[in-house]
């Protein structure tokens, strides 16, 4: 008896087409056939479709106001402290970039920031570098999961090995406080009435410029003796501007830019400086400060810190002209940082310090500091705080 003839197909193997279309989908339960049994309905699964497209390595130009947030850095597992990049790895995961599971191990998607930002301190020109799937309009789509007070102003391809902290040669930052800040203590001038000399911002200038060069910061910041290595650090520029007048007060603004900054290091470099402007210390304090002994260095106030502009001129000079990447220098995007900044990060500083007088208050903490101490029985055992390293604000943090 002659076998059956094999129908057409059946020796066939499957489509590979179809085997992959059905792996990409999802039972989705809830429907009822005829029988009353649940039919098994399917929906594309974007994740699963995802994983078919490499994710790639990037970099994202950050812009946010910090009040209300307990700095930039995430800390996994805490809800108690809300964070910058809380709101981001939440926007990232909303928009389709990065699967779920790399929100609780932000490893796995090389996440690193340039600067990890204080409480409260904003940032006009924050980096930070990842890999993440590049769907399309994907700055537009972060943004629209994120609050008006962060946005993402713009997206770069980088090398797969690039690091934001580590390829970062400097950071900038400003500072924005009343020029009332600078008046002589003891003078009767009412603060809202007071105005900048060319004389006192030259004064101002002068003290700021001794700051430039590579310098001993461990008064400047906390956990660090004299002998600890990371305790040096060198300042590329520090000087004020010109004062403008905004919402009812005169503002100044002073910008430094340096390699690195540890913690609390530039609110101290301007509150030595304040003291001194006033009175309240005298000029041979601040080199004084980079000596061993351990100096009194009152902190100014955190409100009008910003990160203004990180640099990658090393990495510009090797990779921005070799027609695969682009220069990591932002130019296109320069209106977009000044608008966020006019919209979002002036008028927070200013609201706050009429609302709650930081600046004023702080002030009046000046006279309880012992600017002539030079006695070392603070200091403690400055080899065993060398092994001690604190938190900084530039190696993975910010001022």
């Amino acid at each position: 008896m002659a076998a059956a003839p094999i129908k057409d197909g059946l020796s066939q193997p499957p489509d590979t087409k179809e085997t992959r279309k059905a792996c990409a989908l999802q039972e989705e339960p809830g429907a009822v056939e005829e029988n009353g049994h649940t039919a098994k309905r399917f929906k594309p699964d974007h994740e699963e479709q995802n994983k078919k497209t490499p994710k790639r390595k990037v970099v994202l130009l950050m812009a946010y106001s910090g009040k209300g947030y307990h700095g930039m850095q995430r800390n996994v597992g805490s809800s108690q402290f809300k964070t910058i990049e809380d709101e981001l790895v939440q926007a990232l995961v909303g928009a389709g970039c990065i699967p779920e599971n790399h929100a609780e191990e932000m490893k796995k998607m090389s996440f690193q920031r340039c600067a990890r930002t204080d409480k409260g301190v904003s940032a006009a020109g924050q980096v930070v570098s990842l890999k993440i799937w590049l769907i399309d309009n994907v700055v537009e789509k972060i943004n629209e999961h994120l609050p008006s007070h962060i946005r993402i102003l713009g997206l770069k391809r980088v090398t797969g090995r690039f690091n934001s902290k580590n390829s970062c040669d400097a950071r900038t930052y400003s500072y924005t406080l009343p020029t009332f800040a600078f008046l002589l203590k003891d003078h009767e001038t009412q603060e809202e009435s007071f105005r900048l000399s060319q004389e006192t911002l030259g004064r101002v200038n002068e003290l700021l410029a001794l700051y430039k060069g590579t310098h001993n910061f461990h008064n400047f910041t906390s956990q660090k003796g004299p002998w600890d290595p990371s305790a040096k650090r060198y300042i590329m520029e520090m000087h004020c501007e010109p004062p403008f007048q905004q919402g009812g007060l005169e503002l100044a603004v002073i910008k430094v830019k340096g390699q690195s900054f540890m913690m609390h290091q530039i609110r101290k470099m301007i509150g030595l400086v304040i003291a001194v402007v006033k009175g309240y210390a005298p000029m041979s304090v601040i080199e004084r400060s980079w000596g061993e002994e351990k100096v009194d260095i009152p902190k100014a106030p955190g409100l009008g810190l910003v990160l203004e502009r990180v640099h990658f001129e090393k990495y510009n000079r090797r990779f921005g002209n070799d027609g695969l990447h682009e220069s990591l220098d932002w130019a296109e995007e320069e209106s977009k940082i000044e608008s966020f900044k006019k919209e979002h990060i002036y008028p927070t500083i200013i609201q706050t310090e009429i609302q709650e007088k930081s600046m004023s208050t702080w002030l009046t903490t000046l006279p309880i500091h012992d600017y002539d101490a030079s006695s070392t029985q603070n200091t403690g055992n400055h080899k065993g705080e060398a092994a001690v390293q604190a938190v900084s604000d530039e190696e993975g943090g910010s001022d």
